[in-house]
């Protein structure tokens, strides 16, 4: 394909761009990196691919309006009023440091004012498209941190919109005669109008259209974009910017219902779009203007990469807030964002800075986000290696967290560590079958839903090793983890191990290899959502929907039922349940695990997760299915249903040294259960041998009911109980 053709130009710059994002992706770095290489290696320094920058420079423009745009969907006003102290203070007081301590370091390299100027401000503002998506990969936007960091990346957002105004203002179109007060109050004069005809429309027009174009998903799409672009249009014309007028433009939609399905469809357009302003960016680069500012790039690299938390730590710190939030909220403004890009290539091309300006802030914005980015990722790592020194950005009683905590956690026999869907579904039935829960989480809306059930919680989540030093482990048998994140349950098994955990820990995985290394790594059960989630359903479809289901959905004499894990027949045979005496039922077909018995007989065991064709009376059908599902817990019933697990030395037993377990007719005389002996000085467990005499040195692995163990040890000199494991 021959150079000067713009489309072939353009397919192979997309295709390069995909094989480089693939590079970028496996290293796991932010696309933005990937693109902006791709311009460099197509640009004259590289291959001398791309030569039509008005296309790709026209595409990229129309990225960036629907970038502006995006960021204004988000802004309705009650977004703005709720954004909180906190939010507030640390954005602005981050921007304000930033930009001073920047500016200052600036002249100090010998920078003019104005250079100074753009610089320092291009080093203030994080990219909230990386943040975001770095934070929902981890499942930590909803955490405190993670709102906290939007809330301040939403500050930033608004401050670089000002900023943009305000170059526009100083640098745009003025005249020769004409001072800078009169172009800046004229520019003043026109955004207010223009801003009163948008608000104007936002009021009394765009909401009825909206409405009328949603009745097409793809119209809606298409107006958005248009009024995106028209909008951006306008700004420009008045001497506002494209940016401003596509941001007013967003902001007037973010009250309407809609915002949410025109942003989600817009994502994949910008993020398409926003990859031409990357390659045209990097294409521009003078790569000899990237060596000859490397030294200053350095510096301010490691201003951002550490300086920039630092400054949210001391502010976070200062209003209340524990070392690790502080951290971890810091960590998302060690990288200059896109904004930074944009911003620093409207000062070129007002005139106020040069093409070395622009190659400085793109040398830190490549340095900055790809380091960033690993610091984001292990985070949780890198937290528990800076802990002992954090401890300067805490006050001695950080009180902002203290209310998301419900003081002392009472007893348990289980913590869960999660307590979103998953997590939620697995408290609900431990609370079903009795068992007392502390419930951990770091998400405060899901704390205060179920501290108002009642449920005891905790803030934090299982990579926080102070976590562990408020939860009640010595009486707890089971803890939970749901977070399906190996990292994560491998610094919870190790924060365990170090406490001398006695209990059982059981975490959730993805895939096989992941279950493999978590078992080695301690982990006493694997819990698989996603997988047994998907195995039910293909059971549920392949047995029940096709050979009964379409006949149980049109015959009104056939229904068919899942018996749940809690139910109270779950377990039974049919003859124990009185379907056919209460109600007139009879069992048709059961549904188990891929195959269906057909007619099964007055024997045939009902376990938890069976699916149960019932036939008979219609009217009596819906009270049989009732009577199935119900569940009945007796208060009794708890204690007929634990049992626990146990060593006993044979040394506290007189009499029962020398004899082997068939003479003591352990089972018979007891009612428990020998199941391993722990023998030798090494206490290798080792399956009872029922002819092999008993040393005093051995210990007896017993399981029974709380009470007939108690009858065991009442046989010789009580040793002193070890902590019973409830199943």
């Amino acid at each position: 394909m021959p150079l000067g053709n713009p489309f072939a130009e353009i397919a192979l710059t997309l295709l390069a761009a995909a094989l480089v994002g693939a590079v970028g992706m496996w290293l796991r770095q932010p696309l933005i990196v990937s693109f902006i290489a791709v311009g460099i290696l197509a640009g004259p320094a590289g291959i001398g691919l791309v030569t039509q920058h008005d296309q790709i420079e026209l595409l990229a423009s129309i990225g960036i309006a629907l970038l502006l745009f995006v960021v204004g969907l988000k802004l309705d006003f009650h977004t703005i009023r709720t954004l909180g102290p906190v939010a507030l203070a640390t954005g602005v007081g981050q921007i304000v440091f930033t930009s001073v301590i920047g500016f200052l370091i600036a002249v100090a390299l010998g920078m003019d004012t104005l250079t100074a100027t753009y610089v320092a401000v291009a080093l203030t503002f994080s990219s909230t498209i990386i943040i975001v998506k770095l934070l929902s990969d981890k499942r930590e936007i909803d955490a405190l941190h993670g709102r906290i960091a939007v809330g301040f990346l939403i500050v930033q957002d608004l401050a670089v919109i000002l900023a943009m105004i305000g170059i526009t203002a100083i640098g745009g179109g003025r005249s020769a005669d004409q001072s800078i007060i009169a172009h800046a109050a004229m520019i003043v004069v026109k955004a207010l109008a223009f801003l009163g005809v948008i608000a104007v429309l936002a009021v009394g027009v765009l909401p009825r259209t909206a409405t009328f174009m949603a009745r097409s998903p793809e119209l809606l799409v298409l107006a958005g974009i248009a009024w995106a672009v028209v909008l951006a249009a306008a700004g420009e014309t008045l001497g506002l910017s494209k940016e401003v007028g596509a941001f007013l433009a967003g902001a007037s939609l973010a009250s309407t219902p809609y915002r949410e399905a025109i942003g989600a469809r817009l994502v994949t357009v910008r993020d398409f779009l926003l990859l031409f302003f990357f390659i045209d960016l990097g294409a521009r680069l003078d790569v000899s203007l990237l060596g000859a500012t490397a030294g200053p790039a350095a510096i301010f690299s490691a201003f951002v990469l550490i300086g920039n938390p630092i400054i949210v730590m001391v502010i976070m710190g200062a209003m209340g807030y524990r070392k690790r939030t502080s951290f971890l909220a810091g960590l998302t403004v060690a990288q200059i964002s896109e904004f930074s890009l944009i911003l620093g290539a409207l000062g070129v091309s007002v005139g106020h800075v040069g093409p070395e300006t622009m190659g400085l802030i793109t040398t830190v914005g490549l340095i900055t986000i790809a380091l960033s980015t690993y610091m984001i990722l292990y985070s949780a790592r890198l937290y528990e290696w800076l802990a002992p020194w954090l401890g300067v950005f805490e006050r001695r009683t950080p009180y902002r967290e203290a209310e998301t905590d419900s003081g002392p956690a009472p007893q348990a026999d289980v913590v869960v560590l999660g307590l979103g869907r998953y997590g939620s579904g697995i408290v609900r039935h431990l609370l079903l079958r009795n068992r007392r829960v502390v419930g951990v989480d770091f998400d405060p809306e899901a704390l205060a839903r179920w501290r108002t059930e009642g449920v005891p919680v905790l803030y934090g989540d299982a990579s926080d090793p102070e976590l562990f030093d408020h939860l009640p482990l010595n009486d707890v048998n089971w803890v939970v983890s749901t977070a399906p994140d190996i990292e994560t349950s491998r610094v919870l098994i190790q924060h365990l191990r170090e406490r001398d955990f006695r209990g059982k820990i059981a975490v959730a995985y993805r895939t096989a290899d992941e279950g493999d290394v978590l078992r080695l790594e301690g982990a006493d059960v694997l819990l698989r959502p996603y997988a047994d989630a998907a195995e039910q359903a293909a059971d549920a479809i392949t047995t029940a929907v096709d050979r009964l289901g379409a006949v149980a959905s049109t015959t009104p004499g056939l229904r068919e039922v899942r018996l749940g894990s809690a139910s109270t027949w779950a377990g039974h045979r049919i003859a124990d349940i009185p379907l056919r005496e209460e109600f007139g039922a009879t069992v048709l077909a059961v549904s188990r695990g891929g195959r269906s018995f057909f007619n099964p007989g007055p024997t045939f065991q009902l376990f938890p997760g069976d699916r149960v064709f019932l036939s008979g009376q219609p009217s009596a059908l819906q009270r049989a299915v009732e009577y199935l599902v119900r569940v009945d817990y007796a208060p009794h019933q708890q204690e007929q249903e634990d049992f626990a697990v146990e060593e006993v030395p044979v040394s506290a037993l007189p009499g029962w040294t020398g004899k082997s377990l068939a003479d003591l007719e352990v089972p018979a005389r007891f009612r428990v259960t020998v199941l391993a002996v722990a023998g030798g000085d090494h206490q290798q467990l080792s399956a009872p041998d029922p002819q092999r005499p008993l040393s005093d040195r051995d210990r007896l692995v017993l399981a029974g009911t709380p009470e007939d163990l108690k009858r065991v040890r009442a046989a010789g000199v009580t040793p002193k109980e070890p902590l019973p494991t409830r199943l």
